[in-house]
C-alpha cells in the first residue's frame, strides 16, 4: 500500500513535514510520493487539512 494525493492539495506543505520515511517531496502543484519510501504510517493522511490524501493499494 502507499498514499496517493489528489487535487484538493492546497499545497500547504504538511505532509512533507510530517512524513517519517520523507516519502513526499516538494513539486510544483503538489507533493509527489515516493512508493518505495512510504510506509503507510497514515502521519500524512491524519494531517492534511483539505483531506487531499488517502490510502491506496499501489
Amino acid at each position: 500500500m502507499t498514499v496517493a494525493i489528489d487535487l484538493r492539495c492546497t499545497g500547504c506543505g504538511a505532509c512533507l513535514t510530517t512524513c517519517p520515511e520523507r516519502a513526499l517531496v516538494a513539486a510544483p502543484r503538489q507533493p509527489l510520493v515516493i512508493d518505495q519510501r512510504c510506509t503507510t504510517c497514515m502521519a500524512c493522511i491524519e494531517v492534511c487539512p483539505a483531506g487531499a490524501i488517502r490510502e491506496v493499494y499501489a
